[in-house]
């Protein structure tokens, strides 16, 4: 049906099962459509070259508006809890409050800075972050067929924004939601924005935007891509929904996590560092193939 569905980097548990997804979700038409994306590691490479490619809040961590000594602070923030966040053994509600204790930490050590707004733009630019190959087709696709794309990200929404801005795909139909800088008149960082949203509680972040989704009612179908479990979540704010269909993104520690995202994604893309498959499912349900 969608030959990229053989790539090499595809794994299903029941092939037979995205097959029925993808032709109810085909026949309701793209007008019953919506896409919700988590940004860094799923829109964006996870490496290139072999290296590994920045998140938002690398780009920020590794930009020159950041003073050694933030970084060395930063570094240690994140050896002491990234090793926490992708530790199988332990559970959800156990991560939880240090994950929050993580970000929170990393927020109050970056409003130290003196971030001034006008100059993100230029630490994106100097960066090495990059959307994953076919980003083009995949942003403008859905903004051709009016199909919102909805962001959820624990980074840090006006990077996340920038980001997409200077690759030229920022449409109209793109909405982010994610953790804004609050910058007081002479543009410089004061805080962060609202409640916090990292990497497990999106859900509450679906919740929180029902407003949005309201608008969403007539569109029932959602296709969700992501890179952790914690994304599975992000269509939590979605009324009556028909159909689901997830891809996860499976970038490293492959072999320990294989099959917790295979149980709960319906195609796991093994260290794929492009969007051919989700755009190709993209162009066959907008009905171009």
């Amino acid at each position: 049906m969608i030959p990229e569905l053989s790539n090499p980097s595809v794994c299903m548990r029941d092939p037979q099962r995205v097959q029925e997804i993808l032709q109810s979700m085909q026949k309701a038409g793209s007008n019953t459509l919506q896409v919700i994306s988590d940004f860094d590691m799923t829109l964006t490479r996870f490496a290139y070259n072999g290296k590994r490619c920045p998140t938002c809040h690398n780009i920020l961590d590794n930009s020159k508006l950041i003073s050694n000594d933030c970084k060395e602070q930063l570094k240690e923030l994140l050896n002491t809890y990234y090793p926490i966040e992708i530790d199988s053994t332990r559970s959800v509600e156990e991560k939880l409050p240090l994950m929050v204790e993580w970000w929170t930490k990393a927020h109050e050590l970056l409003v130290q800075e003196k971030i001034k707004k006008d100059m993100l733009e230029v630490a994106v630019r100097e960066s090495e972050a990059m959307l994953r190959e076919g980003y083009q087709l995949f942003f403008n696709h859905l903004y051709e067929h009016s199909i919102p794309l909805l962001i959820f990200s624990a980074g840090i929404g006006d990077i996340l924004e920038e980001v997409i801005r200077q690759a030229g795909v920022f449409h109209s139909n793109v909405k982010v939601f994610s953790n804004y800088m609050d910058f007081d008149e002479t543009g410089l960082l004061k805080a962060f924005k609202g409640e916090l949203i990292h990497i497990y509680n999106k859900r509450e972040g679906a919740l929180l935007n029902t407003g949005h989704f309201q608008e969403l009612r007539t569109r029932p179908n959602v296709l969700l891509m992501g890179d952790s479990l914690g994304d599975l979540n992000m269509a939590d704010g979605v009324q009556d929904m028909e159909n689901i269909l997830k891809i996860g993104y499976l970038n490293d520690k492959v072999e320990e996590r294989k099959q917790s995202y295979l149980d709960s994604y319906d195609i796991v893309l093994v260290e794929d560092e492009t969007l051919e498959v989700p755009n190709a499912v993209l162009l066959y349900l907008t009905g171009n193939k």
